[in-house]
């Protein structure tokens, strides 16, 4: 059982934030606010979701994407976080799984995704 006082700061969060729907195997670009000194700029960063756990305002997502020398680099974001912009579905993935960590043994073309069709 949750406190009320608490549910109604964590809706209000909720509600305050423009959350497109997603899910694991989408390709997604992400605008991340990062502060250097005094300056502040958004870094986007690109690549697969392969997994989302968690709910309300716990709720997390994972993203994978394959930086230089094929180095897979994985973050992870909470959804309604303050540094989070924006996020932007680029792709919708056609995957049966709810969490995609076999990708990261797989390389090259093997590691790619089908893309969902729309009727």
């Amino acid at each position: 059982m949750r406190n009320k006082y608490i549910e109604n700061f964590e809706n209000a969060q909720m509600e305050s934030k423009n959350i497109p729907e997603f899910r694991a195997g989408d390709t997604l670009r992400v605008g991340v606010m990062i502060k250097e000194g005094d300056k502040q700029r958004v870094q986007n960063f690109e690549g697969l979701c392969i997994s989302l756990r968690g709910e309300g305002t716990g709720k997390t997502f994972m993203v994978r994407k394959v930086g230089a020398n094929g180095v897979g680099v994985e973050r992870i974001f909470p959804i309604y976080s303050d540094s989070i912009q924006f996020i932007e579905v680029l792709r919708r993935g056609r995957v049966r799984r709810a969490k995609l960590f076999y990708l990261r043994d797989l390389k090259g073309k093997a590691a790619r995704i089908k893309e969902l069709r729309r009727k």
